[in-house]
């Protein structure tokens, strides 16, 4: 059995996704999309200056900009800090959640050893466990990024493993009537058949990945854009935390936007989301 013949019996069978109809280019959507976010944004300062809102309790758009720009070098810094324990614990989650997922398919033993470790990982409170690995790995860059991985850890396994047990049966049988082993039939079916649920799990794995970073460093640390907003909160400098939360809205765009970059080149047949 070969793979180049595997490979044709699954681009034949599936999975098969069909892509969104053709619609407006990529400029003409963006400029969609800058245009709503521009016009909330004028908005909020029309309603915030019309009803004379204290800036402690809602800054307008402006006041938030003159703190960014204020802030500028500073707010940079700490976005790299985030941007470094969200990368770093999306590659470890993702890796770790995968590498179960592919255990867990290999065996039924391993299926039923791991599967409730799967589970308490999801079923645990972020806010409870966070302490602990800031007392277990210090206030540092580790206890963040292990953060971010438990937290990206069960979408990916959970989505990869579904994927691998719903391997067309046809295609299971293509592979053993060609006497396939086990691991042939997971390397040239059943992971090629599950990469579009890797690649759903991933996307998920990437818009939850801030809130591990930024919860590991709201409990302890001394950089990042959790420390900035919870140091500018107690200072009551309320347009220093919006300045940092949007921020952490264009960096977690940016780490989503990157991932669906690298899946359309990596599972170019996965459904567009």
């Amino acid at each position: 059995m070969t793979a180049s013949d595997v490979s044709a019996e699954v681009r034949e069978v599936g999975p098969v996704h069909d892509g969104a109809p053709a619609g407006p280019g990529v400029f003409a959507r963006w400029l969609r999309r800058i245009a709503v976010v521009g016009a909330v944004l004028v908005a909020a300062e029309v309603f915030i200056r019309w009803f004379a809102v204290p800036p402690y309790i809602l800054p307008s758009p402006v006041r938030v900009v003159q703190a960014g720009y204020a802030q500028a070098g500073f707010l940079l810094t700490q976005t790299a800090v985030t941007a470094a324990e969200i990368g770093l614990g999306l590659l470890a989650g993702a890796g770790f959640g995968a590498l179960t997922a592919l255990l867990m398919a290999l065996s039924p033993a391993i299926l039923r050893t791991l599967r409730p470790v799967m589970v308490v990982s999801q079923a645990l409170p972020v806010f409870a466990i966070a302490p602990l690995l800031v007392i277990w790995f210090g206030f540092g860059l580790a206890s963040k990024i292990v953060m971010a991985g438990l937290i990206i850890y069960f979408p990916v396994a959970a989505a990869f493993l579904d994927g691998l047990r719903r391997t067309d049966p046809a295609l299971v049988d293509f592979g053993r009537l060609h006497g396939a082993s086990r691991l042939q039939m997971l390397r040239l079916i059943r992971v090629p058949w599950a990469l579009p649920y890797l690649a759903t799990g991933l996307k998920v794995a990437a818009t939850v990945a801030p809130i591990g970073a930024v919860v590991g460093e709201w409990v302890g640390s001394s950089a990042g854009l959790g420390f900035v907003m919870l140091h500018a909160n107690a200072r009551m400098q309320t347009d220093l935390m919006f300045a940092a939360l949007a921020l952490l809205a264009v960096l977690a765009l940016a780490v989503r936007g990157l991932v669906d970059v690298l899946l359309r080149r990596l599972v170019p047949w996965q459904a567009d989301a």
